[in-house]
């Protein structure tokens, strides 16, 4: 009898418990048992099997519908240790496992491949891709799944908070999780209306400096309230940004505790807070007052209900993960690509120079991104090079037009 294991690595994403539930079911109806492995590769890390659960048909049949994972997650990372691996492969092998699912992001479908390789052939391994993030290498057009759930929510929240912004007269700064890419933020930003969004990937490679990131915020301040005459908005802003800001200009960035996997924790960078106080005292002191506040989107984005969208899609991709598995598939991400899953070598998606899961970047010369960017306010080159667009930008930030020239000059 084939014994099928699953596990959840990383952060939550709706539509995780479509994934368990759709390769149980299919799993147990070809007649293998199902164990699910709690709080991701922890536990198996320390050669213990006594945490997993063992999964019926009735134990997952309505798990679609519900967010966040009936089997917990946790950022546990097997790689940093050659015996924190070997007894992960000890303990797949002790419970009987000989077919791995394994769900999450970029770490975990670096650490599902360094496993598949570990066991030898002993323990066939897939991994089903996951992050609201929507950072990794699919296909162009190809969300991750759970992006379009966090999307949905993540835009209802930055909605109300514009109108909330122009009934009470303010300017409010939203950070919107996102590690690397900024495709969470634009997505949520661009259907919401926000005035204006910033992601990393606008920014040139390298440090950014933080002065680059208030200049173009002050900017659409200074723009809308010259030609709107609005001194309210919302400037959605991707967390991002803060992995790559210099750390002479944001020292906190020392003190900030990194994860297992090294990355510094986000969350507990107080970006919005930054920014926002760094362009109202900007402003300020040029005798501009702007009422302003901040909020930070994230952790309530992760385990929200799953809409249909994805509750389809991660059905999908947790049956053909079985399938894959059952015709002798192995070491590969399973993906959806039109109405067809396609499998995709661990080894198309590995960085040749790390050896870690590349990162999908939002493309800023997509037609998605330029639409996103056309629809902003945002002071461009044409505003400085028109004498009387930038004395009215010049005037509503109190500065002369030769500073103001000088200040908004696009990155």
């Amino acid at each position: 009898m084939a014994t099928f294991g699953i596990l959840v690595g990383g952060g939550p994403a709706p539509g995780i418990n479509g994934v368990i539930g759709a390769a149980a079911t299919v799993a147990l109806h070809s007649g293998a048992r199902v164990i699910g492995c709690l709080d991701g590769f922890k536990w198996l890390m320390e050669g213990d099997t006594t945490h997993v659960r063992e999964l019926s048909l009735e134990d997952v049949a309505s798990v679609h519908l519900q967010g966040g994972s009936i089997l917990h997650t946790s950022r546990a990372n097997p790689t940093k240790k050659a015996e924190t691996l070997e007894a992960v492969v000890k303990s797949l092998g002790a419970l009987g496992i000989d077919h791995l699912i394994t769900i999450g992001g970029d770490d975990t479908a670096f650490s599902a491949r360094r496993v598949a390789e570990q066991a030898s052939g002993r323990i066939k391994v897939v991994h089903v891709p996951k992050t609201i993030d929507n950072d990794l290498p699919l296909p162009a057009g190809i969300p991750t799944f759970g992006y379009e759930t966090a999307r949905e929510l993540a835009t209802t929240i930055v909605e109300n908070l514009v109108e909330d912004c122009r009934t009470t007269n303010r300017w409010f700064y939203v950070v919107v999780m996102g590690r690397k890419s900024g495709s969470l933020a634009l997505g949520a930003g661009k259907s919401a209306g926000a005035p204006i969004t910033l992601i990393p990937e606008e920014f040139p490679p390298g440090l950014i400096k933080l002065d680059d990131v208030v200049r173009v915020l002050e900017g659409a301040v200074v723009k809308r309230l010259a030609f709107e005459g609005r001194n309210d908005g919302v400037a959605v802003i991707a967390e991002g940004i803060a992995e790559r800001l210099d750390e002479a200009d944001l020292s906190i960035l020392k003190e900030v505790p990194r994860d297992e996997h090294g990355h510094i924790r986000l969350a507990e960078v107080p970006l919005a807070k930054v920014l926002r106080n760094a362009v109202t005292d900007s402003l300020a002191k040029r005798g501009v007052k702007i009422a302003s506040g901040e909020k930070d989107v994230g952790y309530e984005l992760r385990c929200n209900k799953p809409t249909a969208y994805d509750r389809d899609y991660t059905r999908d991709l947790g049956a053909f993960a079985v399938f894959a598995l059952q015709a002798g598939t192995q070491s590969v991400l399973i993906t959806r690509q039109a109405e067809n899953i396609v499998p995709v070598p661990f080894a198309d998606i590995q960085d040749a120079k790390t050896g870690k899961t590349r990162v999908r970047d939002v493309d800023t010369s997509s037609g998605w991104f330029r639409a996103a960017r056309a629809l902003q306010t945002r002071v461009e080159q044409a505003d400085l090079d028109d004498p009387k667009r930038l004395e009215a930008i010049a005037k509503a930030a109190g500065l002369s037009p030769a500073e103001a020239k000088k200040r908004y000059a696009p990155l």
